[in-house]
């Protein structure tokens, strides 16, 4: 008699783990297939640029010649550079107005979004400012901002007050350009405080009524708390930003008047394209890199971003 083999009870045929193999083959063919574009891209235009300035940073570099090794020449020229470091305490001034100012706005929005108003429109209107481009928005609000025919100062001899150089004065050109800056992105920001708040379930704030806490004392130790992952991801978002400012100083003020508004990002700039000393800018560049890197590590890491209240 011959014998006849039978697979275990409950195992899979041998076929059917074949077909489930070659499936997953196929999907993961098709899957680097769609990601190959982005990969590349990535590759091309982020990956080896930034390398490369890695590179240049310890170079002599002027377009015209090839790269020379320096060493670490160009950085101990950093120590040394005043306007470097002008334009960095600058830099650091439009950080701190900025993101003050943007953490303030868009908590309250959203707060009045989530509990007052639930208008689609209101919604938009608030995020319209962030979809308009940012030189834009620097032409028009240099124009309403004009000491001489802006419609801001205007108003202001209309109310019988002195015209303000908001733009022009070294003690206004920093505010008005975190204000500016602001107003641009604090619709996106208060967008994701919005949806943060969404998360928390509306149970949590019944209990609170039914213990008599108000709505204030209910934002301190409900929202704010419950919030922490959603909030430290804006403020890394908004630093980051914040230090990477160029082209609403650029068109507002090309970094006057008289380098109070020269911002680090366009300090680097004009080191490159305007004096072609690429090796010099690109050592600039990786001290903001390195800044950014150790700065949103220690906001993470103190904020406890990766932790929720939520159970």
């Amino acid at each position: 008699m011959s014998s006849v083999k039978t697979s275990p009870v409950g195992a899979p045929p041998r076929r059917s783990k074949r077909r489930a193999t070659a499936a997953r083959v196929g999907d993961a063919r098709l899957a680097w297939i769609l990601i190959a574009p982005s990969v590349l891209g990535f590759l091309v235009f982020a990956a080896y640029p930034a390398i490369r300035g890695v590179y240049l940073s310890f170079t002599d570099y002027r377009v015209l010649s090839a790269p020379e090794w320096v060493g670490l020449k160009n950085f101990q020229e950093l120590m040394g550079d005043d306007k470097f470091w002008g334009s960095l305490g600058v830099t650091i001034q439009f950080v701190i107005l900025t993101v003050a100012l943007t953490m303030i706005v868009s908590i309250a929005s959203a707060v009045i979004l989530h509990r007052v108003t639930s208008s689609t429109l209101i919604r938009s209107i608030v995020i319209l400012p962030f979809l308009i481009s940012n030189v834009v928005a620097a032409v028009v609000w240099s124009w309403m901002l004009d000491r001489q025919l802006g419609i801001v100062n205007i108003a202001l001899e209309a109310l019988g007050n002195d015209s303000i150089g908001f733009l022009s004065d070294r003690g206004w050109v920093v505010p008005t350009l975190a204000v500016i800056t602001v107003w641009k992105t604090a619709g996106y920001t208060t967008i994701l405080v919005f949806a943060g708040l969404q998360t928390i379930p509306p149970q949590i704030y019944e209990a609170g009524k039914l213990d008599g806490a108000s709505e204030v004392a209910m934002f301190r130790r409900l929202t704010l708390p419950l919030l922490r992952p959603i909030l430290a991801m804006v403020l890394v978002l908004t630093v980051i930003g914040a230090f990477q400012v160029f082209d609403i100083v650029q068109v507002s003020t090309k970094g006057g008047p008289a380098n109070a508004s020269l911002v680090l990002q366009m300090y680097i700039y004009d080191k490159a394209f305007g004096q072609f000393d690429f090796g010099y800018a690109s050592a600039m560049s990786l001290v903001l890199f390195v800044m950014l890197i150790v700065i949103s590590f220690a906001q993470m890491r103190l904020l406890r971003a990766s932790e929720s209240d939520q159970n």
